[in-house]
């Protein structure tokens, strides 16, 4: 389920390249190493520009569906990203808002697990920090797969409104993965493999970081969900 390191995927042989110099494949070109650590790689998404950047473990791990990611053995990919896409980062994500993002094992195109690095859109910043204002989102872990806890939350102009389950969280300590595992997909009898995860910081009236984050996950299993983080990600 994790796959194997000899696989071909593309952003494996990427990785590869990163840690151990192994070049890729032609025609495939070598990538940008934007940061190497014994636990991840940063890598330029596409298209490439300062607002689309991808984290991705040095190990392999296939994605989402892999068992190793909600262990509590795991890296925190999460709390990675957010430390490298702040401002101030290593690869600071140099967008209004920042959002973060992991699409479900169908939704994808490559199969090393990558959390996108990218913008989001100001209606959805302002869209949760309504919905927190009318307490539509939970703030334990344990009430995030509650009805009352999902709401629809506009894409871009022309693809509706999707649905999410809705958690607010102080801080990224704790493994996404695992919360998602424990508290939503295995009590409601999911698959891990259909999920998908975005984090929104919340952002002051002047655009700062407020100290917290919004948490959303959805599914095809939830009626108008999605499975992927591409409705609300900003790369272009």
């Amino acid at each position: 389920m994790c796959g194997r390191p000899t696989d071909d995927d593309p952003l494996w042989n990427d990785v590869k390249y990163c840690t151990q110099g192994v070049t890729p494949p032609p025609p495939q070109p070598k990538p940008d190493c934007l940061k190497v650590t014994p636990n991840y790689v940063i890598l330029h998404g596409k298209p490439e520009n300062t607002h689309n950047y991808l984290l991705l473990p040095s190990c392999r791990i296939t994605g989402i569906e892999c068992p190793f990611v909600h262990m509590d053995s795991a890296a925190n990919y999460w709390h990675e990203a957010w430390e490298n896409a702040r401002s101030g980062g290593s690869v600071p994500v140099q967008y209004p808002d920042i959002g973060l993002g992991i699409n479900s094992q169908h939704a994808r195109r490559y199969d090393q697990l990558h959390i996108h690095m990218a913008g989001i859109r100001a209606s959805t910043q302002r869209r949760l920090q309504e919905l927190e204002s009318q307490g539509r989102m939970a703030t334990q872990p344990s009430q995030w797969a509650a009805p009352g806890n999902q709401a629809p939350v506009s894409g871009p102009a022309g693809t509706g409104d999707r649905v999410y389950r809705i958690l607010k969280l102080q801080d990224l300590q704790q493994n996404l993965f695992t919360l998602l595992y424990r508290n939503v997909v295995v009590p409601n009898s999911l698959n891990m493999a259909d999920q998908t995860i975005i984090v929104v910081p919340k952002t002051t009236a002047a655009g700062s970081f407020a100290g917290s984050f919004y948490v959303l996950n959805s599914d095809t299993s939830l009626h108008d969900g999605t499975s992927t983080c591409d409705y609300l990600l900003v790369y272009a």
